[in-house]
């Protein structure tokens, strides 16, 4: 019994504890001159959180306020798979992007992609937001953040 305990002793000190899940805390700030990510509130145009209605349907991302062309960051360290496209049109603000690593994937929408593919770092460089006053005047100029599985992004905001 004490060569179990001091064995279990032994090992607990002596072998490197597991490292964390990859930015599986909270995310960066994403739009430049900002010191937090701050939902959208309610206007003309409908409110900017989870689950919010938009019509006849409802709004599974949340939108996080950004002026007009204000520099957009990678919220976490991962991957940009690919160009999204929310409305499958050529509008002026259908552009995006999807960012994903081990733990999280989010699409980011209303933003003009320096790139669609490689390797980011959290707070590097994503683009920029689309001008959202020149589409809908009156609008909380704002970008689009929705989990990949259109789960809540809340918490990690």
């Amino acid at each position: 019994e004490s060569i179990q305990l001091w064995l279990s002793l032994f090992l607990h000190f002596t072998l490197p504890s597991p490292s964390p899940l990859p930015d599986s805390g909270a995310w960066d700030v994403l739009c430049s001159g900002h010191h937090s990510n701050r939902v959208r509130g309610c206007d003309k145009f409908g409110c900017g959180h989870f689950n919010s209605k938009r019509g006849s349907h409802v709004h599974k991302a949340v939108d996080i306020v950004c002026d007009d062309y204000t520099v957009v960051h990678a919220p976490f360290t991962g991957m940009l798979r690919g160009r999204v496209q929310p409305h499958g049109d050529s509008s002026t603000n259908d552009d995006g992007v999807e960012l994903s690593n081990s733990v999280h994937c989010v699409k980011i929408f209303n933003i003009r992609p320096s790139r669609y593919k490689g390797f980011v770092s959290k707070g590097e460089s994503l683009g920029y937001v689309l001008p959202m006053q020149e589409k809908y005047s009156g609008i909380t100029s704002h970008l689009h953040l929705q989990m990949c599985d259109k789960s809540d992004p809340t918490p990690y905001i």
